[in-house]
Order: C-alpha cells, then structure tokens, then sequence
C-alpha cells in the first residue's frame, strides 16, 4: 500500500524529533506512537455505520415492509445477494486504495440486482412482469449470485497473478497535445451540429422525447424507426455528447495535474467553453439517466483523482441517490402531457414501478431460452460488436436482446433492460456466463490497480489511462444494465476519440506539460 510522505511527515517522525535540540534535551518521549493516517481514522469511523447500514439494516428495513410477497427460495436468495453486494460495496468504499471499476460494479449490483429486487419480492409487485414458472425466477437469482462470485474470484485472481521475472518496458499511452485540439475542435464542430439538427438549444432543456422526435424529423435515420434510423441516432446522439465529454475530461486533467496549463488562457478558454457545451448536450433533462450518471461519475473521478473522500462519497451517496432520486428523474423523459406524475406511499415504491426489472428481465431471458429460443452462442454479442452495421446491409442482424425478449413477452413497450447476466446467459449458457465474470473480474481488478499507478504514482497530465478507467467506471451502469447492442455506439465513437488524441511517442514537446 502506498505511504503519504505528506501526512507521515506531518505527524511527526522519529528523524524530525532528533533533528530539534530542543525536542532532544527534553528526553526521549514516553511512548512511541507510529503517526496514524487522517485516510485511516476516516476508515475507522466509517466501517462500523458503513456495514451495518448496508448489510444488514437496509435489507431489514426492506425485508419487514408489509406487502403479498412470497417468502420462498427466490426470497432468501434475494436477501443472500443483496447482503452480499453490501459486503463487497462496504469494502470497496473503505478500501485504502480507490478501486473505480469495482466500485461501480457493486452500486450497480447492490441497488439494481439487490435492494430494488428485494422491494419487489416483499410488496408482490415488478415493474415488468415475470412470465415464467417461480423455478425461473430462482435460478435468475441464483444465477445473478453465481455471477457476483465468480466475479470476485476473478478479482482474487488477478491479486496473486505470479509476477514474471522478466518484463519488457512497455511504453505508456499519453495524450498529444496537437491531437488533443483536435479533439476539441471536434466536439465544438460535432456538438453544433448536433444542436442545428434538433432545432436549436431550447430543446435541450424541454424533455427526452422531444429529443427523439427531433432526431426522427431531422432525417438522420431516415424516419423509418428501423435499423437504419437506429444507427442513425446513435451516431448522430454519440458524436454530439461523447467528443464533447471526453475533450472536457482530458482537458480538466490538464488543469488539475498542471500549473503552467492553469497560467495558458488557450485552455483555461477552451475548457470554460467545452463546460458550456457539455452543460447543454450532457445535461440531466435531455439525456438517459444512466449516461447522465456516466458524465457525473467520470467528471468527478478526473477531477478530484487523488480524493479519498471524493471517491468515498460518490459510492456512498450513490446508494442513496439511487434509492431517492434517481426513480424520480423519469419526470424529464416525457413532455409535460405524456408526464405521469409518481405517486408514492412509501420510500420503496418506485423501486417497484421505475426501470428496476434486472432480475425480472433475467428471469424472463431463461424462460425465453427455454421455451425453444435457446442460446444465441455469440449473435447477440457480434450484433454488439457490429453495432455500426445497419440492416440493409446485414439482413439477418439480431435485435438487442430487451427487444428480442420483450417481443416473445408480448410487450407492447419493448425498451426493457437486458443485464449482463441475462447477455451472457443468452450467449454462452451457465459455463459461459459464469467464465464471462471471472474475466470480467481479473480485468476490473487489473484495470483498477493500474489506474492507482498512473494517478497517484504517476500524476502526469496526460495520462490516457486516468482519464479511460473513470469513464469505464460511469459506463458500467449502462453495460451492466444492457442491452448491449444500445450501448454499444458511444463506446465506438469514445474508442474513435482515444484513438484519435493517444500517442506512444515519449518526445515531451508533444505530450501535455
């Protein structure tokens, strides 16, 4: 674990004490107490409130809410995996070292897969109903479990990967400070268009669904709502909100790790401007909730990389604000006719009536399956992976698979979450779902100590990896969430813009300074 000289220092050590003559006459002290960390007092007093409140008093206060649930295998398996997430979010928020990915994976599962399933199963209700027999609904969970272990032997794993004995020097991923502008001349190119295309910026500020009608009207996709106007949207959303984040990130790095980048007006300019862009595009009313979580998470992780608390809170808070406030965030997605007001008795009600149907969506991926679907064995995933392939072209492109599963349900709204667990199964199967998370764990973990070494060992401004590991740690809500083939466009177009500014070259007058 790395040592803060700072704080140490600070204390008091034995070197500084031998050093004052005066210190030294008084005579040695009584006791020798090694000088203790304010990130280790802070630990200390949270740990024990920390645990209790999400392990064990959440679930209870969930658990003994009066409702018709059904107290049966699929009940207990509930609570086993919501204490479990709580467990492993305690231990990510308390951990001495900042573990982004990680972090994010386990909000996701506590909230998404945990408290919010275990709502539903204590008040008899879901937000998308459940079409199969109660055995499918008790593997869902089981699976759902299965999946949390395994990723956490993956983690296990890359802890004790045998280290080699010889390594080649592996040359760093750093930022070009030419290709960086233009990066910024890019957003500023992409995001005006986007913003002529819908109208103009007032429609950025009225709802989502006038968002998607000004796409649908502005010719993009061919107004057809098939595949091709799929693709269309997405790119056409993607270029308009992701060069937009990602030059502002990388430019905050800049400021934040550099003084002279402070002392340059040219980007101090440029960053005020890409604020103003990102507030328009980026911002809560005209965007999902889980992008806008995205843009939060990875502003805050670049901007403060070296915060213990800052880190501490977002995972923290993020329970609270997902319990709280995030249901209530729906009220931008539609126009103030097709608003529908929530009406809430109690505190869990919209966790019942909101997008929290990860468990249920999964159970109804297995019964789909085992209805005569069976498994996709990769389709589904090279659909994803193809995403920017429209249907003219290929005429056998799978559906996503909330559509998939939504249209064999019946569902006339067929914009329904499709987790990873439910991606995987759909996929690969048990084996593969289960393999699918032990490498998704060895890699979150190796990602995540990797990310400590380029911001704390290795604070230089243009570090591609400081700014790539907090933009994964915010998209994980969407990946985790599904479908896939949805989230799939702005991860191609975010690759385009790393593509675009990352250099290997070491000569310093290119890089940031």
């Amino acid at each position: 674990m790395a040592v803060d000289v700072r704080t140490a220092g600070a204390a008091g050590s034995p070197t500084d004490a031998a050093a004052d003559p005066t210190e030294a006459a008084a005579g040695p002290a009584p006791l020798d107490v090694p000088p203790v960390s304010p990130r280790a007092v802070l630990s200390r007093a949270l740990a024990v409130p920390l645990v209790l409140g999400l392990v064990f008093f959440l679930p209870v206060l969930v658990a003994v809410q009066p409702g018709p649930g059904v107290r049966d295998e699929a009940y207990w398996l509930q609570l086993v995996l919501t204490a479990y997430a709580g467990a492993r979010l305690a231990a990510m928020t308390l951990t001495a070292r900042r573990r982004l990915i990680q972090g994010s994976f386990w909000l996701f599962v506590y909230v998404a897969m945990g408290v919010a399933p275990l709502a539903q199963a204590v008040l008899g209700q879901t937000p998308t109903p459940v079409v199969g027999t109660r055995s499918d609904l008790v593997l869902a969970v089981s699976l759902a479990l299965c999946g949390c272990v395994a990723f956490d032997v993956g983690v296990l794993l890359a802890r004790h990967r045998p280290v080699l004995r010889t390594r080649r020097h592996r040359r760093t991923a750093s930022v070009s400070r030419r290709r960086l502008w233009l990066l910024v001349a890019l957003a500023y190119v992409a995001s005006a268009l986007f913003v002529v295309k819908l109208g103009g910026p007032a429609v950025f500020f009225s709802s989502r669904q006038e968002i998607s009608e000004g796409i649908q009207s502005s010719g993009v996709g061919g107004g057809g709502g098939g595949g091709e106007s799929q693709v269309g949207s997405a790119f056409l959303r993607g270029f308009g909100t992701v060069p937009a984040l990602l030059a502002f990130l990388f430019l905050t790095r800049w400021l934040v790790t550099s003084r002279h980048a402070r002392r340059r007006p040219s980007v101090l300019l440029a960053w005020a401007g890409l604020l103003g862009v990102n507030a328009l595009v980026n911002n809560p009313v005209s965007n999902p909730r889980y992008w806008f979580l995205t843009v939060l998470f990875s502003i805050l992780f670049t901007a403060f990389p070296r915060s213990p608390v800052m880190y501490r809170a977002a995972l923290a808070l993020g329970v609270v604000g997902a319990l709280l406030l995030f249901p209530f965030m729906d009220r931008f997605r539609y126009d103030e006719s097709g608003h529908r007001p929530v009406e809430s008795t109690s505190v869990f009600d919209p966790l019942v009536r909101k997008d929290y149907d990860q468990i249920g969506m999964l159970a109804n991926t297995i019964t789909f399956v085992g209805s005569g679907a069976g498994h996709a064995y990769g389709r589904q995933l090279t659909a994803s992976t193809l995403f920017f392939v429209p249907r003219s072209v290929w005429h056998g492109k799978p559906q996503d698979s909330g559509v998939r599963v939504g249209e064999w349900m019946g569902m006339s709204n067929t914009n329904l979450s499709s987790p990873l667990w439910a991606e995987l199964w759909l996929d690969f199967g048990p084996v593969g779902m289960t393999g699918a998370f032990l490498g998704l764990g060895y890699l979150s973990a190796r990602a995540d100590r990797r990310y400590t070494l380029r911001t704390v060992d290795d604070p230089r401004p243009g570090n591609v990896l400081a700014i790539v590991i907090p933009l994964i740690a915010g998209y994980a809500f969407i990946l985790l969430r599904g479908p896939l083939l949805q989230a799939s466009g702005r991860v191609g177009i975010a690759l385009l813009c790393l593509a675009l500014v990352t250099t290997f070259r070491s000569d310093p007058r290119r890089l940031l300074r």
